[in-house]
């Protein structure tokens, strides 16, 4: 194997930028911000915009497009701990948690017993949430 020959050099170079450029792609992939500008505070004043975004998750609704974004990737965030999540994604869904369970637990529960049958996420996010003064 001779670095000399000027096809193996381009061979090489091939390789590093495909490789590269994977790892770019890779890294960068987030969920999409394009709801990103949703007034999570005025979904959350009612009950009536809440629940339907609630029956969208569970299956019980039609889905607004937000809705159905959030439905497709949910069960990824929730196995990836939101780790394709932006900052505004990640504060949102600590502010939706925290109302559900002070709020609506009922509507909490059965978004658990669908998404978490199991108990597995609760096990795995429980220590965090609760230094974040959420109690589950």
């Amino acid at each position: 194997f001779e670095l000399d020959k000027p096809t193996t050099k381009m061979k090489l170079i091939i390789c590093f930028f495909i490789v590269v450029l994977y790892s770019i792609v890779v890294s960068s992939e987030q969920y999409t911000n394009k709801y990103d500008n949703v007034d999570i505070d005025q979904i959350l004043r009612s009950d009536r915009l809440l629940k339907n975004y609630v029956n969208c998750l569970l299956e019980k609704g039609k889905c607004s497009p937000d809705g159905a974004e959030l439905k497709k990737n949910l069960p990824d965030a929730l196995k990836t701990a939101c780790e394709k999540c932006n900052d505004k994604q990640k504060n949102a869904s600590k502010k939706i948690i925290n109302f559900l369970l002070e709020n609506k637990r009922e509507w909490w529960n059965e978004l658990e017993k669908k998404y978490d049958p199991e108990g597995l996420y609760r096990k795995r996010y429980e220590e965090e949430a609760h230094k974040q003064g959420i109690k589950l």
